[in-house]
């Protein structure tokens, strides 16, 4: 049987650079459409670089946390979409 939490990390290991995907998405994707808490809780414990959790973010377009700190997320998807760092 396959986990939320395995679906979850598939989905978003397969979330283009440049693009993101909303935590309200990746839930409903996964199959629990109510579960977006519960992305961002399996997100959060993330340190596998090969898992670009980054890469999702508010459904109201906000940043949303990241265990490496804000400021590094928002490097990160500036860097993706061909943006400065500085």
């Amino acid at each position: 049987m396959i986990t939320f939490r395995s679906r979850v990390v598939r989905i978003v290991r397969r979330i283009p650079s440049g693009s993101t995907l909303t935590y309200g998405e990746v839930a409903r994707r996964a199959g629990n459409p109510h579960a977006a808490r519960a992305v961002g809780a399996i997100l959060r414990t993330n340190y596998d670089p090969a898992i670009p959790c980054h890469r999702v973010i508010r459904a109201d377009g906000g940043i949303g946390g990241y265990n490496r700190g804000i400021r590094k997320k928002k490097e990160l998807l500036r860097y993706e979409r061909g943006g400065s760092t500085s």
